[in-house]
């Protein structure tokens, strides 16, 4: 049997159930219609009624990439869709590796690091750019909002404009102030609004301060069905309308609708005017609400009718739990020990607050974050004996730079002061699935790239260089504890010659290759007249075509430098962005006028990415070894001996001999 035809269904009677390619069913209207193929020559065969059924799923059908809505350009056949996403502009990966630092101790020697800040030289140590990197990224990240909080500067709060009272519907600003929930208002604020923005703000349920808003539309369409129902009541009993009608002592008020004769209840404290309805009418409820909601007269004092006392019952939701061991002493005699409730800080010391001494904002500030965000141990952390008592303490922390503006970061404070380095140059490569310590700063890569750039970046960067930084791509001298900065590169790509260093604003390692001196002769520099000449020097006078060409054979990080470097080299550069760049969304935070915000994709925004050209393999540089360098090296101190030396474990045999002699001499004495 054939699928349930639908009322919608466009397919005939007959081939909607027909799935041969050899039907010979007559054509008859409504019932069956000629066999056909693929006009995209597919191979499928078909009913000619199936023809925009198929168009769906044809593979040699024409459609948009899958992340079209990302930023992607493309159109493609429908079966090179999942071909086309490995090498995808919009199909985006974000570089998730992390590595560990410590902080430096203060029992640690500081020469070292001393020592290589001072020098100058031609080329930084790799350890060291990425270790000052890390240490400014981790400085910006640092609030001392969130770890000094009463250490920040107060701002005097500017005095609120006065509302009048009995404002309806209002909306609390982030200042205070009600405002009243007028249309014209709204207007003039979402007039920037697109209607795109306005459905996704109906649609999404996660807009802050939208169920507010919800409640009082409610309540405006509960007091508008009232009104509704009224009118509708009084165009049905015109007769009740003329004889209960009597002019109003306020027209500008609502008064209430009494549809019987108050009843008199005998109460000292209880008005007389209150009306009765019958509940059973269910439109003289909803008026008789809708009335009261909008009266305006003072409110009066409720009376209760035949109240009847309700039992009370004590339900206790705590157990106490089984592994629970209090002391004996507080459980027979709690008043035994006496209970004092007072917290502990450093003001018990007995020392004035000027003769404290002073904290290092750095040292404090990295000590405190680590505490709160690592799980280490805290200085004032909160102890429980038991569930009966606990004591509680507190840090006091005085600086010089004190008090502290509210969007201050620890790299503002430090920004005047001279490049010191607080965390170490060596850095711990763990993953999350390890058990990191508590007592180290984690750092992110965060870098994004193309679906099939990213096995080269991790291959290169995170696997050959990054995690053998130390002692292997770069050595260093054996003494540089002592304070040594001597270090040599030993690596260079087997297919080129080039060299590998930092760059510190983008946060990435590039490879510079090293050009001969021969390339350039025969090269004169261009002198120009005129003051402001462009494109003058021997490369920007090619043609557009040829230094498009040869735009081609370059790497994304070089790219994207090249189009920092004037405009017609952007323009190149711009040629070559589909089909070697990455798109990505820009997003941004948008605030509505009621307060609510969500976060939109404001543009598209096409780079080049950070991925140097691929090495395959690396080869030892032709350096000298470093037990040259310890030859000259001043901390490597030789100490020149004349006289021989006994040594220890020399000294030793000779006297357990000499003691052995003696006692077999002994013996052989007392046998004679």
């Amino acid at each position: 049997m054939g699928r349930q035809r639908t009322q919608t269904s466009k397919l005939h009677r007959h081939c909607e159930s027909c799935h041969s390619r050899r039907c010979k069913t007559p054509i008859e209207i409504s019932v069956s219609c000629a066999i056909m193929s693929c006009r995209l020559l597919c191979g499928a065969v078909f009913h000619l009624c199936k023809e925009e059924e198929h168009m769906l799923l044809c593979p040699n059908e024409r459609v948009p990439c899958l992340n079209v809505e990302y930023g992607c350009l493309f159109t493609m056949c429908r079966s090179n869709l999942a071909k086309h996403l490995t090498v995808c502009p919009a199909s985006v990966v974000s570089c998730s590796m992390e590595w560990n630092r410590w902080p430096i101790e203060e029992s640690e020697t500081l020469e070292f690091y001393e020592n290589i800040l001072k020098e100058n030289y031609t080329q930084e140590p790799l350890d060291l750019s990425m270790a000052l990197r890390d240490q400014q990224h981790l400085f910006h990240s640092l609030k001392m909002k969130t770890l000094f909080p009463e250490l920040i500067e107060k701002v005097a709060e500017e005095p609120s404009a006065a509302v009048p009272e009995g404002a309806v519907g209002g909306v609390p600003l982030s200042n205070g102030v009600e405002e009243a929930f007028d249309s014209s208002s709204v207007e003039i604020e979402e007039g920037g609004l697109t209607q795109e923005e306005r459905e996704e703000m109906a649609r999404n349920p996660n807009v802050a301060n939208l169920e507010g808003y919800n409640i009082w539309e409610k309540m405006f369409s509960m007091e508008l069905s009232g009104c509704k129902h009224t009118i509708k009541f009084l165009e049905q009993n015109p007769e009740t309308s003329r004889k209960e009608k009597k002019p109003q002592a306020n027209p500008s008020t609502l008064e209430v609708l009494q549809e019987e004769l108050p009843k008199k209840i005998k109460s000292l404290d209880a008005p007389t005017d209150i009306p009765q309805y019958n509940f059973m009418d269910e439109d003289k409820f909803l008026i008789a609400t809708s009335l009261f909601a909008c009266d305006t007269r003072p409110k009066k004092k409720l009376v209760y009718e035949h109240l009847e006392p309700v039992k009370i019952k004590t339900v206790c939701t705590f157990k106490v739990p089984t592994s629970f061991k209090a002391k004996q002493s507080r459980i027979r005699n709690p008043s035994h020990n006496k209970k004092v409730n007072a917290s502990v800080d450093t003001s018990d010391l007995g020392v004035e607050i000027n003769d404290m001494p002073k904290w290092d904002e750095i040292q404090a500030t990295l000590l405190c974050s680590l505490e709160k965000e690592l799980r280490g141990h805290l200085i004032a952390e909160s102890r429980s004996t038991d569930a009966l008592l606990l004591d509680v303490g507190t840090q006091t922390y005085d600086f010089y730079s004190a008090p502290f503006k509210a969007e201050a970061s620890l790299a503002d404070i430090t920004a005047d002061r001279a490049l010191k380095l607080h965390v170490h140059i060596q850095a711990e490569s763990v993953t999350r699935r390890h058990n990191k310590s508590s007592s180290a700063f984690t750092y992110l890569c965060n870098h994004i790239f193309r679906r099939d750039e990213f096995p080269s970046h991790y291959k290169n960067v995170h696997s050959d260089i990054q995690s053998c930084i130390s002692e292997w791509f770069e050595q260093r001298c054996p003494l540089s504890y002592l304070g040594c900065t001597f270090f040599q590169r030993r690596f260079q790509p087997s297919s080129h010659r080039a060299t590998v260093s930092y760059d510190k604003e983008l946060s990435t390692f590039c490879l510079r290759p090293e050009v001969s001196d021969k390339l350039y002769e025969g090269i004169k520099p261009v002198t120009v007249e005129r003051k402001r000449a462009r494109n003058t020097d021997a490369l920007s006078r090619l043609p557009f075509e040829v230094l498009v060409h040869i735009a081609g054979f370059l790497d994304s990080f070089t790219l994207s430098q090249l189009a920092l470097v004037s405009h017609l080299m952007r323009e190149v550069c711009r040629t070559l962005l589909h089909d070697r760049g990455m798109v990505s969304l820009k997003w941004e935070k948008k605030v509505y006028s009621h307060g609510g915000w969500c976060w939109r994709a404001r543009k598209r925004v096409w780079q080049f990415s950070n991925l140097f050209s691929t090495v395959d393999s690396w080869c030892f540089d032709k350096l000298p070894p470093i037990s040259e360098h310890l030859k000259v090296c001043p901390y490597y101190q030789r100490e020149n001996k004349t006289a021989p030396v006994p040594l220890t474990g020399v000294h030793e045999c000779h006297e357990k001999e000499a003691h052995s002699n003696q006692s077999l001499v002994s013996m052989l004495m007392k046998n004679k």
